[in-house]
């Protein structure tokens, strides 16, 4: 039976295909339009899925959508009423795309695909919980799900066991840790809906200066997690912003304008809200294993992102055990439908054994073959060398060790915000001129921003404060304190981005400034290759962690073709590309006829 699970028009659209409970294919629809975080029906994506499963529309038997969209428009119309008529404005602008589109999902799907058969509505943070429980490894666990806002709903929690996920209670809007969190990433100066992470990374540079004010203030907080914001400093139920006049005032002053210099005020807001977050999800933790009396919890929604509170979490909340989904975002819910459908509308049997989850490792987008790769090399004139899939660690690992930076492109793309190596860019955690070379000269973003390491599962624990795994590089953890480096006042005299100059580990490309990485595990099982390839590096340089960033520049979404990655790789100063089989020397390539800066190519968020 083959279920398609379809996401799409509020950001990051997606398809994912489902066949008889496994996980066929799943891929965002930015992967093929290069429009980030695109939001449009994924006509790209369930072709591919399509495609990938070796079927047509109609050999489907039910294509299920993420969200209940009337619902949604109920709460935005209520919304409208309740602050009219100052929201005038936001309300005009939304509804022709209403009216035009997200209202007539059915009569979408039929004329996009030709499809005549059964069409499902889940309602949003349900299919959040199905997309965090169903591909877990647990038989049974809590799950919690938060973002900005599904219908009405902004976080919700209950229990999964077996074929069968059940919500307890849920928060509604407009109090929303998720809109909390994106009002400050708009207060900073980074886009919405794709900045939070850059506020995440900025937050170890500043002090929580604001901390008692935000609590004070903005959020009423009660000890079980649950909260209400106070509405009268936010705008984004009656205005075009995510702040307002109050707010400004209450912050002593207005946003900063995108692409200024971030000032120590940025770094000190980043540090209060990243510690309110931190505490309010800490406390939902406790509150969920308080009531559940499960051991094991379940994660997905945009919140989930934030991989250092999921860090605390795993630390020190009462959960033994952890799995996040790593499309925690709205992508992630066209995964969820599909599987509710298949787990709960059904009533399949789930089938698994607390160790292993479904997810594939997340490789479950598009993969592209040698004699593909091959024929796009010979038609653009582009001089390779054709290797040994046995050569390639080798080889790539001397690269590496030579302080080369490599565009990792192999075997099938991944699904979720996260490169895990498959369209990966790889370089030595142990060279500290690797962080700002891969952040000016390669990525084109702001120098502050942390690198994640990838380490072999088995040494984990050798190098990080961390005993488990972390396939998908969700979860955030101290570098191992015999892997620092002696300083004496290390910070003294040094404040805010100043503190990047301190060499703070044996692989300080990978360590924040407050000694914490960002951290993927592999096993060969998952990735054989680049399990190979890391693996020998360790045995050359006794160092089993490199660092794995994602194989984009800033503005544009995770490469997914050759082209795609050929393209970044000679708009970038990397040194070697890697696909398939075929090595790329960049020194050997003639340059691009039109070689236009990235910058100018896309918009900076």
């Amino acid at each position: 039976m083959n279920i398609l699970g379809i996401s799409c028009f509020y950001h990051d659209s997606a398809a994912c295909l489902v066949r008889d409970g496994e996980i066929i294919a799943a891929v965002q629809e930015e992967r093929f339009t290069r429009k980030k975080h695109d939001f449009n029906f994924p006509a790209n994506s369930i072709k591919w899925c399509l495609k990938e499963g070796g079927i047509i529309a109609k050999d489907l038997a039910f294509i299920v959508f993420y969200d209940k969209p009337f619902i949604k428009f109920e709460r935005i119309l209520e919304t409208y009423l309740s602050y009219a008529p100052s929201g005038i404005r936001q309300f005009v602008q939304a509804l022709p795309l209403w009216l035009k589109q997200k209202l007539w999902i059915p009569e979408l799907i039929r004329k996009e695909l030709g499809y005549q058969g059964k069409i499902l509505f889940t309602e949003h943070h349900e299919s959040h919980a199905a997309s965090a429980f169903y591909p877990s490894p647990f038989k049974e666990a809590a799950f919690l799900t938060m973002d900005g806002v599904g219908e009405w709903d902004t976080a919700s929690f209950g229990i999964g066991e077996g074929n069968d996920i059940e919500i307890l209670y849920t928060l509604r809007f407009p109090h929303s840790l998720g809109l909390l969190y994106s009002t400050f990433t708009y207060y900073a100066g980074f886009k919405v809906n794709s900045g939070e992470y850059k506020l995440m990374g900025l937050a170890p540079y500043g002090e929580p200066k604001y901390v008692n004010l935000i609590l004070n203030e903005l959020i009423d907080l009660k000890e079980d997690g649950s909260f209400k914001l106070n509405m009268k400093y936010f705008g984004y139920c009656n205005g075009m912003k995510m702040t307002n006049r109050r707010f400004e005032k209450l912050f002593a002053g207005p946003a900063r304008r995108p692409e200024t210099k971030i000032t120590q005020k940025e770094m000190d807001i980043a540090a209060s809200i990243q510690q309110v977050t931190e505490e309010i999800v800490l406390r939902i933790a406790r509150h969920v294993y308080k009531i559940t009396g499960k051991d094991k919890l379940c994660l997905a929604g945009g919140v989930a992102l934030n991989c250092v509170g999921n860090g605390r979490i795993l630390r020190e909340s009462p959960f033994k055990e952890i799995w996040i989904q790593p499309a925690s975002g709205d992508a992630g819910g066209a995964l969820g439908a599909a599987l509710l459908v298949w787990y709960k509308y059904l009533g399949n049997k789930r089938y698994c054994d607390d160790k292993n989850d479904i997810q594939k490792a997340s490789l479950l987008g598009p993969s592209y073959n040698d004699d593909y790769i091959e024929n796009f090399l010979i038609r653009d004139g582009a001089p390779y060398k054709k290797l040994l899939y046995s050569e390639i660690p080798q080889i790539i690992s001397n690269l590496i060790t030579q302080g080369k930076v490599i565009g990792w492109f192999q075997g099938r793309l991944e699904f979720g915000p996260r490169a895990l190596g498959a369209r990966s860019i790889i370089g030595d955690a142990r060279n500290p001129q690797m962080q700002s070379k891969m952040n000016l000269k390669i990525k084109y973003r702001e120098s502050f921003r942390p690198f994640a390491p990838t380490v072999l599962r088995e040494n984990v624990l050798d190098w990080f404060e961390l005993d488990r795994q972390s396939p998908y590089m969700l979860l955030v953890a101290p570098v191992k304190e015999s892997r620092r480096n002696k300083l004496s006042n290390p910070e003294s005299g040094l404040s805010g981005f100043d503190k990047l100059k301190i060499k703070r580990s044996v692989i300080p490309a990978v360590t924040h400034v407050d000694y914490s990485a960002r951290i993927q595990t592999i096993k060969r099982e998952d990735n054989p290759l680049y399990y190979d390839t890391i693996n020998n590096f360790y045995q050359k340089t006794g160092c089993p962690v490199i660092i794995n960033t994602s194989f984009n520049v800033r503005g544009e979404p995770l490469v997914c073709s050759p082209e795609d990655a050929f393209r970044c790789f000679m708009r970038t100063q990397m040194d070697y590309l890697i696909m398939g089989c075929f090595l790329l020397d960049k020194k050997e390539q003639k340059p691009l006829e039109k070689d236009i800066k990235w910058q100018e190519v896309f918009e900076l968020d």
